[in-house]
């Protein structure tokens, strides 16, 4: 098959502070007094982008998640440091989280836009629409707004947003110094949108950028989420604990395509997983219970109660999980709910040994393996059907992200399953996708 058109997989970086292993921060190999110095996320930038990763990732909160006292949380906004980090690397895409819930879709679009100048076509978005009571109350809300109507809202800011990316037409700057016509009005417009949620006019105060919309990435999976990411997703963010959920994940999104209209190739999906990895299976199982025996109940304890919407505190760690509500009486993040109460059922767990599953992944997959072990679990996913690349999470870092890029990328790549250079330089060429049409665009006449 030519190099041009084989199928490869995508690989993400989803980089966390200290690292996505809930005690990271107190291993000796991670950094956590950095979290806040933007030369450590820079040599993490760049060590994704020598690896020749797709894109990097920043996951946010309207909320110090969790309890400060147990881990290192907090830290940069993305959007902020991903423009920063925009000039600090060449190639690598660029992603960040914002909500459609906390914001308003007429900034939301100008920051994207501005990033993706910046970064020369490099923006990716996250498009979540929140999942927490705490972080309403930061928006003076006593409480947080229902599940699909979270989803209603989220649907229309896009359409707002992508209108607003829309309202410059790619040749509207003619920068005739001569006549003094700097842009041609006819092709910057405003899209005069009323709807349920937002009333905009427009046109953006930015001129459309290299890419005309970032990357939409998208990581809900309950039904809603589903149903979104099919109508609106380019790259999903998935949780999935076994080839066979994935695959089953995998074939319900892309066979929701085909009513919007879309096919298969234009979603790429992306498994999370959580690669501990060490020079022999044995040297990996023994980093993996060094973060094990480094959590703190009451930490993971919290954490799992906000997962599963029900207060643990008290209960027995060496006990099984109470009876948990319906998932359609969840009002946060339906589908982590679910994935986590049939995790504990299926594998009888007690909260203490939940809470040791759930320290590196939070639902996502944790594998623990030699550099050809984890090439092995990707390359099965990939070929069998169940991903189209992966989020991956390093426990800890630095090193976790280094351990994969100098010693499970070069076996992807020995095996023609990933590349060995960048062959374009927006993130949409990383990702085989197009630039968007712009729809606002006046037709010619006679068309």
């Amino acid at each position: 098959m030519p190099a041009e058109t084989q199928r490869r997989m995508h690989l993400n970086a989803f980089l966390m502070n200290a690292g996505h292993h809930d005690a990271a921060w107190r291993h000796p190999r991670t950094q956590p007094e950095r979290v806040t110095d933007l030369c450590y996320f820079a040599d993490l930038a760049r060590t994704a982008e020598r690896g020749k990763l797709d894109s990097i990732f920043f996951a946010d909160g309207l909320v110090l998640g969790g309890t400060v006292q147990h881990n290192a949380l907090g830290g940069f906004e993305p959007l902020t440091l991903l423009a920063a980090l925009a000039t600090a690397t060449e190639r690598i895409g660029l992603i960040a989280t914002v909500s459609t819930t906390f914001n308003e879709p007429f900034p939301t679009a100008r920051k994207f836009a501005s990033l993706d100048h910046i970064s020369g076509g490099r923006a990716g978005w996250n498009i979540v629409t929140s999942g927490s009571v705490a972080e309403a109350r930061n928006f003076g809300r006593d409480d947080h707004l229902e599940h699909s109507l979270r989803y209603e809202r989220a649907r229309e800011f896009v359409d707002v947003a992508t209108k607003l990316w829309d309202s410059w037409e790619d040749d509207a700057v003619l920068l005739d110094k001569k006549s003094g016509v700097f842009a041609d009005t006819a092709k910057v417009r405003r899209i005069d949108h009323q709807g349920t949620h937002f009333d905009v006019q427009g046109p953006l105060n930015v001129p459309r950028s290299p890419q005309g919309y970032p990357l939409l990435v998208q990581a809900g999976s309950s039904e809603a989420g589903k149903e979104f990411a099919a109508r609106y997703a380019e790259a999903v963010f998935t949780a999935q604990q076994t080839p066979a959920d994935g695959h089953a994940f995998y074939n319900d999104l892309k066979s929701r395509l085909g009513r919007y209209g879309r096919d298969e190739g234009e979603v790429k999906i992306l498994p999370g997983i959580c690669p501990v990895i060490g020079p022999t299976e044995a040297e990996a199982r023994t980093l993996e219970k060094e973060l094990t025996d480094l959590q703190v109940p009451e930490y993971g304890l919290a954490q799992l109660s906000t997962m599963l919407g029900t207060d643990l505190t008290g209960l027995p760690l060496d006990g099984p999980l109470p009876e948990l509500p319906e998932e359609r009486d969840i009002n946060g993040n339906k589908s982590r709910f679910t994935l986590v109460a049939e995790l504990a059922r299926r594998d009888g767990l007690t909260l203490r040994e939940l809470i040791a599953r759930l320290g590196g992944g939070r639902g996502h997959r944790v594998f623990a393996g030699t550099p050809e072990q984890i090439a092995d679990t990707l390359e099965e996913w990939f070929t069998q059907g169940a991903a189209d690349g992966f989020n991956v999470m390093p426990p800890h870092l630095p090193g976790g992200l280094e351990d994969f890029v100098d010693h499970v990328v070069p076996i992807l790549q020995r095996r023609g399953l990933f590349r060995t250079e960048y062959t374009g330089h927006t993130l949409r060429e990383h990702y085989r996708l197009p630039c968007p049409a712009n729809r606002l665009t006046t037709a010619p006449v006679g068309a």
